[in-house]
C-alpha cells in the first residue's frame, strides 16, 4: 500500500465535484462519472485520474518496515492538531509544462509551510525508494537541486521545489493543448471565482501498484 497526504476540496465544494467529473471518478466513492464532452477527455486523463483529484502536499510513498495505519493516521492528526484554517490563495486553470492544472494565482506562504510540514513530519513512516525508482525519476530532466530532493526525499518536488497544482491531463501535443485548455477553463471558471477555506489534511492510499488512489481519511485542522 502506498500512502500520500493531498489538499482535496471539500466533497461539498462544487470544485470537488467538477474535479471528480472532469477526470471521470470520484475518489471518495471510487465511482466512475461521466466526463465533460471534450475530445480525447478519457485518455488524456488516465494517469490524473489514478491519483484522484488533489494537490500534492507528502507525494505518495511506501510505508517502512512495520509502520501500521494507526501510525500513519496518527502521525497526520499530530499535524492536524496544531494547524489552523486558512484561506486557500485564488485558483486558475494555467499550462504546466504542457500539462494542463488548476494553479494558485498567488504564492502562500501558508500553503507552502503546510506541504513543508507535512514532507518533514511524515518522513519517518517512509520507505526509501527502490533503485528502480528513483532512477525513473531521474529520467527527468530535474535541476540540481531537484535531485538534491530526490536523494533525500525520495521526490524532487518538495520544499523549495514544490508548488501547488491539481492535475487535469497528462502532457498534451501543442494541438491536444489549443483545444483542451480553453473547455477546461470554461468547466471550471465559475466555482474558481469563489473562495475557499483549507481546513483539513487528506489521506489517500493506493491498495496496489496501479491501483487507484481512494481518499481513506479527512483530518480537520484543529489549531
Amino acid at each position: 500500500m502506498r500512502v500520500a497526504l493531498y489538499y482535496a476540496p471539500s466533497t461539498h465544494d462544487p470544485l470537488w465535484q467538477l474535479g471528480s467529473q472532469w477526470l471521470g471518478r470520484d475518489c471518495d466513492t471510487g465511482a466512475k462519472l461521466e466526463q465533460p464532452d471534450v475530445p480525447g477527455l478519457f485518455d488524456l486523463t488516465v494517469d490524473p485520474r489514478m491519483y484522484g483529484f488533489h494537490a500534492t502536499l507528502k507525494p505518495p510513498m511506501n510505508l517502512a518496515q512495520g509502520v501500521t495505519w494507526d501510525r500513519v493516521v496518527t502521525a497526520a492528526d499530530d499535524i492536524a492538531a496544531r494547524l489552523k484554517p486558512f484561506p486557500l490563495p485564488p485558483l486558475e486553470v494555467a499550462d504546466l509544462h504542457g500539462f494542463i492544472a488548476i494553479r494558485d494565482a498567488e504564492r502562500s506562504d501558508e500553503l507552502q509551510a503546510l506541504a513543508d510540514i507535512c514532507v518533514a513530519e511524515m518522513d519517518h513512516l517512509r520507505a526509501p525508494p527502490s533503485e528502480a525508482e528513483i532512477a525513473k525519476r531521474k529520467k527527468a530532466s530535474l535541476s540540481a537541486r531537484q535531485l538534491e530532493m530526490l536523494e533525500r526525499w525520495g521526490y524532487p518536488y518538495v520544499f523549495d521545489t514544490w508548488f501547488f497544482h491539481m492535475t487535469l491531463s497528462k502532457r498534451l501535443s501543442p494541438e491536444q493543448h489549443a483545444v483542451v485548455m480553453p473547455r477546461a477553463q470554461a468547466y471550471f471558471a465559475e466555482t474558481l471565482q469563489a473562495p475557499r477555506m483549507v481546513r483539513d489534511i487528506c489521506l489517500f492510499t493506493q491498495a496496489e501498484p496501479g491501483g487507484d488512489f481512494l481518499l481513506a481519511e479527512r483530518i480537520p485542522f484543529r489549531g
